[in-house]
């Protein structure tokens, strides 16, 4: 059941409404592990990270049962680091500083233990970093899935379409679906990206307001847990990818159906992510929590109708 995940493993520096975090650690493999892990082991990292990254913050991921052996250790280099401040609606923020720092050289190599694994999750990095990984696994993972962002539309759309062509299931939010098929309509969108672009299925991510799931001609959207407080938004929807890909491994089931059920997933863990600044929340909750956390979601959408 295993499942490799490539991505960011960095600090933050975050400002909200709420409060400001301080320096805290971040990055989009280290909220797709500390999610995943909860429904499937080993998670296989695959990051970058230099000699500042706190040595009891990896010892933390191990004990959730993520291997290291593809995390590159630069002892004399510093940690990517990015910091933001976020406006009062929780939707928008300010990129307050961006220091790629070991990530500008990003190189990763795929360790042998690592090969074989059944399910692989490329999270927003370069699109010719996310093309290398495939492209170093020696047997093709059962599925693919791969976050991206407008700043690649932007500057690497062509790298970024070879990618998209090797790739099962593209996550985005809705301005980025817009963005990369010139379509204003999320529906047309995702024919688009469908019938054009090589992924076999479309998440489209709406924030607080849920999330889509398009495959063929079928499309099921799953609702955001109507939360009092949102206390941090960051890495909200990398700790979704993380829930996400973490049910598909853990059942081993890629039909429509089940992704179904996976996103569900993946939203109530995304739920507790915005309750605390950085992996505070998702550290402390436990099987008991996030089964709680989906009957809500049951709740949620459940009614009865006599049809007239």
């Amino acid at each position: 059941m295993s499942l490799t995940v490539v991505g960011t493993m960095a600090f933050d520096d975050i400002e909200t409404p709420f409060g400001k975090s301080g320096r805290i650690i971040g990055g989009s493999a280290t909220y797709i592990a500390w999610a995943a892990s909860n429904f499937v082991k080993p998670i296989n990292q695959v990051s970058v990270i230099g000699g500042d990254f706190p040595q009891d913050e990896l010892n933390a991921l191990t004990a959730k049962g993520v291997a290291l052996d593809g995390v590159q250790v630069k002892k004399d280099e510093k940690s990517f680091y990015w910091a933001g401040k976020y406006h009062m609606d929780m939707n928008t923020r300010d990129t307050l500083a961006t220091e790629l720092n070991v990530l500008g050289e990003f190189q990763p190599v795929i360790p042998d233990s690592y090969q074989g694994s059944e399910f692989l999750i490329l999270g927003n990095l370069t699109p010719q970093v996310q093309l290398s990984v495939i492209k170093q696994m020696k047997t093709r993972p059962k599925l693919i899935v791969m976050d991206t962002m407008n700043f690649w539309m932007e500057v690497a759309m062509d790298d970024l379409k070879k990618v998209l062509k090797e790739v099962d299931v593209l996550l985005v939010n809705d301005g980025e679906a817009r963005q990369l098929t010139g379509e204003v309509s999320l529906v047309k969108a995702a024919r688009t990206i469908l019938t054009t672009m090589g992924p076999k299925y479309l998440i489209i991510k709406k924030g607080e307001h849920g999330a889509l799931l398009f495959h063929e001609n079928h499309v099921f959207f799953a609702p955001a847990l109507p939360l009092e407080e949102v206390f941090d938004p960051t890495g909200a929807g990398d700790t979704f990818a993380g829930g996400f890909i973490g049910h598909l491994a853990k059942t081993k089931d890629i039909s429509f159906e089940n992704m179904k059920t996976a996103i569900i997933v993946g939203s109530a863990m995304a739920s507790f992510c915005v309750e605390r600044f950085g992996v505070g929340r998702l550290r402390e909750i436990s099987q008991d929590d996030i089964n709680a956390r989906l009957d809500q979601f049951v709740q949620l959408v459940n009614f009865d109708i006599d049809l007239i």
